[in-house]
């Protein structure tokens, strides 16, 4: 197993991508400490994924507050004896008119993701020096690259450009350290996110709209982007990219 024994950090981890991801990284033999705002979310996700409870751990608090980084590092020290990789997953996406983002939509945003990657990455980062190197996967966005006319999006492009900048910036910056800082950036994933902004109904009338914005042909799956994570986490030789996982959009738009 790719990461056998090894210890992985998610943040945003009780749903969507994020649970996919802690799920592969479990498979693949990995200890795995999920964060997110509910409690009762994360516990059901840790249940979910490993009943028995002692490869999967949770902690619950805000990720734009400095100290739940601190206590996610703590966890992981305690549980595990360290930190190998950091996948920062958290965000907020709801289409918004330019002028009519309020300051606290502007803030919310920038606390969720720009805060929600400083703060975490900041916290595992002297913990990975002491194992002599580790992996960071920051979980970016199309948006941050290219503008949709369909989804104004101003603030959350905003922020996922700050994350990554921030990829490539500590990618640079701790490279000495065999630390390694990457980003997936993915089009439309079918993950509960829109049901933040929408009904039921009204996810199962539109995502289906945004199949053929991708040349593939279909919407991504949160098994699709965790499959791209484990493999910017395991590979040796990359490091300060952001790459896009848009079934071709971009291709199509450059």
């Amino acid at each position: 197993m790719r990461f056998n024994n090894k210890t992985v950090i998610v943040t945003g981890g009780g749903t969507g991508i994020g649970k996919a991801t802690a799920k592969k990284f479990f498979e693949e033999g990995a200890n795995v400490i999920i964060n997110g705002r509910r409690e009762n979310v994360l516990k059901e996700t840790v249940l979910e994924i490993d009943p028995t409870g002692k490869k999967v751990v949770y902690v619950s608090g805000d990720i734009s507050k400095k100290e739940t980084s601190d206590k996610l590092v703590k966890k992981a020290v305690e549980e595990f004896g360290g930190v190998d990789i950091l996948v920062n997953n958290t965000g907020k996406f709801n289409p918004t008119p330019f002028l009519d983002h309020t300051e606290d939509d502007l803030s919310s945003y920038l606390d969720t993701i720009v805060k929600g990657t400083f703060y975490p990455s900041q916290a595992v980062i002297p913990e990975m020096k002491k194992r002599g190197g580790g992996a960071i996967v920051n979980t970016g966005s199309m948006w941050a690259i290219s503008a949709v006319e369909a989804t104004p999006s101003s603030a959350y492009s905003a922020a996922m450009a700050g994350r990554h900048a921030l990829t490539k910036n500590l990618a640079v910056e701790f490279a000495e350290d065999n630390i390694r800082v990457n980003a997936v950036a993915p089009a439309v994933v079918e993950t509960p996110i829109y049901n933040t902004f929408m009904t039921d109904e009204e996810v199962a009338t539109v995502l289906p709209t945004f199949n053929e914005f991708h040349p593939i042909g279909r919407n991504g799956t949160p098994e699709d982007v965790a499959n791209a994570v484990l493999f910017l986490a395991d590979a040796a030789w990359v490091t300060g990219i952001v790459m896009p996982l848009d079934g071709g959009v971009t291709a199509r738009l450059r």
